[in-house]
């Protein structure tokens, strides 16, 4: 199984050629300005900018938390990251948590890049613990990164193409399991899935519920588009056009992996740091699911091309992902957030995250199993703070208040 590194070096002969030809590389696009993706995003009912969320999709984030809260419910939010083979532990970690009869039903459900092709499922409930594990256990994915695209390298954007990323997705999200998100939608729950616009340079928030809950001919694909587009890894997997209109007229934005952004998403930052949302969102709880491990670890680098600017691209993912678990735990803590994270260990994360290993993928399913069958996953505090009990099992009477 190739890694995006591995991939790149055997292509790196295809892609000087793909270079020298970027006059033929594509059809030329519809040009648009910085003022109609504004408009564009403003004027949709279904997403947002991911880094500056509008005043309607947070009074649906409000809303949502507010009427899990009056019937009883402990607010409950999932985010899942990215990491992309490495899914499979946060897929584990769904099913364990099934079979310990402690998982609730999630008020909000968010996903980015691998994270965003489990976030729908995970959304659903256990009745779709068999498709998650299916889909990182029995070797389905491993077909992902074989057969590299010579066309595809010469002429598009990337080394492989995404016919079969996009069969894998219309192969699970039908337009009956679209039509389910609605109704879950409909009883006030959020689904999110972050993108990135490459033309904005700017992350866009999918609220997946609104789309399924269109009911429109292409609502369907419109929701298969937008998983393909968060787990398309640039140059590995090309991106995804998608249609868009604004001041009269269409044009197409060019959409990437949403970890490009952020490889986690949690609650707005809008929202997290407003304190007059501390009486509504008390008692609530915040899951922080990383398919990746965000501690340094030391390896001797070898003094190529390849092993520097895969540790340098490693180091600075790691550094983002833990500055974004100390700002969510900061922004927790003061409106009333029960924080909680898993992540991978350090000792089994000597892979790049980017690969599809099925042998690697079902042992960190089987850890991240049990894992969530023993209740011992969630630590309480950022990697970054400092020392702490490494697990944490969930109290009976948190269970029954749930």
């Amino acid at each position: 199984m190739w890694t995006i590194f591995e991939a790149g070096r055997r292509w790196m002969l295809v892609l000087t050629v793909a270079l020298a030809c970027t006059a033929c590389a594509s059809l030329p696009r519809t040009p648009y300005t910085s003022a109609d993706a504004d408009a564009a995003v403003a004027g949709s009912q279904t997403r947002s900018w991911g880094d500056e969320p509008d005043a309607a999709f947070e009074q649906r984030v409000r809303a949502s938390i507010a009427k899990a809260s009056l019937k009883g419910q402990r607010p409950a939010y999932l985010t899942l990251s990215g990491g992309g083979g490495d899914g499979a532990y946060g897929a584990g970690i769904l099913n364990g948590w099934t079979e310990s009869g402690r998982r609730p039903e999630f008020t909000i459900v968010a996903g980015v890049s691998t994270g965003a092709l489990i976030a729908p499922f995970a959304f659903m409930g256990p009745r779709y613990d068999a498709t998650v594990k299916e889909l990182y256990t029995s070797g389905v994915a491993s077909s992902l990164l074989e057969s590299p695209d010579l066309v595809s390298a010469i002429f598009g954007a990337s080394i492989f193409s995404n016919d079969r990323l996009r069969d894998l997705v219309a192969r699970y999200i039908t337009a009956e399991f679209v039509a389910d998100v609605a109704r879950e939608s409909e009883r006030g729950r959020l689904l999110f899935v972050l993108t990135t616009n490459l033309d904005s340079q700017r992350p866009v928030l999918w609220d997946m519920g609104a789309i399924a809950r269109e009911n429109t001919p292409g609502s369907v694909q419109r929701f298969r588009d937008v998983l393909v587009a968060s787990a398309s890894i640039p140059a590995v997997f090309p991106p995804i056009l998608i249609d868009a209109s604004a001041n009269g007229h269409a044009f197409q934005e060019l959409h990437v992996d949403g970890s490009v952004s952020a490889n986690v998403f949690t609650l707005p930052r809008t929202y997290l740091s407003d304190r007059s949302n501390r009486s509504g969102a008390r008692g609530g709880t915040i899951y922080i699911v990383l398919n990746t491990s965000p501690k340094p670890a030391f390896q001797v680098t070898e003094d190529t091309t390849r092993a520097v600017a895969e540790r340098t691209i490693s180091m600075g993912f790691k550094e983002q992902v833990r500055n974004d678990l100390t700002a969510t735990y900061a922004a927790s803590r003061q409106i009333g957030f029960d924080f909680n994270v898993t992540y991978i260990d350090d000792d089994t994360s000597s892979g790049s995250g980017i690969g599809f290993d099925t042998a690697r993928m079902r042992k960190l399913y089987d850890e991240g199993y049990e894992r969530g069958r023993t209740g011992t996953f969630w630590r309480k505090t950022p990697p970054s703070l400092g020392p702490e009990p490494a697990t944490r099992r969930v109290p009976v009477n948190e269970v029954a208040a749930r």
